[in-house]
């Protein structure tokens, strides 16, 4: 049985670290609201952006625009959302499984697969395994995330354009409560927009519009747009979701050490009941072994 001295220091151990995930824990819900709120306050924006996006589309045809030119999937880029902190439950290994998943079963008669990965738990695991990475960024923060999209969407309209890869899939956590978080994979290359009905507009009115500039200018214009702002909001569906996953690791961290606690102290109380009751059996067998 362990020592007074060992249990003592072990409660002492396990209080700190209740401490340090109680505090994790209310830092995370501290910036779970703010990312929520930068999710609400994106959603308008990319949701008339879809509409006009998709009554352009409807009216001018698959060729109007470069991005829209569907091709043989021989040559796939996956871009995957991660982090770059651990303590966040299943959040980054449910991405990097969704990826194998979606690589063996999916994809599995593609030529080649390349892999563009946003943050550090995702890329580390796929540098263990020699996956082809052709790049790779640190995980988005509410002020880099739009700068994040910016330079991810222009190097994947680039492959694409430029014939490198026929096909682009995005990975990322889809932010539904603060205790739920569901994993995502969404083409966005070639462009497939949206139904615009799905989007408060209404199909088959885009040949009623006046545009200027041209049609044309305004496709060139709004479809790389599109692609960028579709990053965007996976990007803040993937910080409230690590915000979130994080918030429920660590509720559940300062329970099980409260149990843990509860569990010691039985534990200490016991052996510090026994070593009475042991010295007092001493005392009595002294005394008796006098009187004899």
């Amino acid at each position: 049985m362990p020592s007074l001295k060992s249990i003592r220091k072990r409660i002492g151990s396990v209080k700190n670290t209740r401490k340090i995930t109680r505090a994790m824990k209310l830092v995370a819900a501290a910036k779970l609201r703010r990312a929520q709120d930068a999710i609400i306050a994106a959603r308008p924006y990319a949701t008339a952006l879809a509409t006009v996006v998709s009554d352009l589309s409807e009216v001018a045809g698959e060729g109007a625009h470069p991005l829209f030119d569907q091709r043989p999937p021989n040559r796939v880029t996956i871009v995957a959302i991660s982090s770059d902190r651990g303590l966040a439950g299943a959040f980054n290994s449910s991405i990097i499984r969704k990826i194998e998943q979606t690589i063996e079963q999916d994809l599995a008669s593609a030529q080649e697969v390349s892999l563009r990965l946003i943050g550090k738990k995702a890329n580390q695991h796929f540098v263990r395994r020699n996956a082809n990475i052709r790049s790779y960024d640190p995980a988005p923060t509410g002020t880099t995330a739009l700068t994040t999209a910016r330079e991810t969407a222009n190097r994947v309209i680039d492959d694409f354009l430029e014939k490198r890869v026929d096909r682009v899939y995005l990975v990322y956590n889809e932010f539904k409560s603060a205790i739920s978080q569901g994993v995502v994979v969404k083409q966005i290359l070639p462009v497939i927009p949206e139904a615009a009905d799905l989007a408060g507009g209404h199909a088959g009115v885009g040949s009623d519009y006046v545009y200027e500039p041209g049609r044309d200018e305004l496709l060139a214009r709004l479809v790389p747009l599109y692609v960028q702002i579709g990053l965007y909001r996976a990007a803040l569906e993937s910080i409230a979701s690590e915000f979130g996953a994080r918030m429920s690791a660590m509720e559940n961290a300062t329970n099980n050490a409260g149990e843990m606690i509860a569990k010691l102290t039985l534990q200490y109380n016991r052996a510090r009941q026994a070593s009475i009751t042991k010295e007092l059996l001493e005392v009595i067998s002294g005394a008796e072994s006098l009187k004899g």
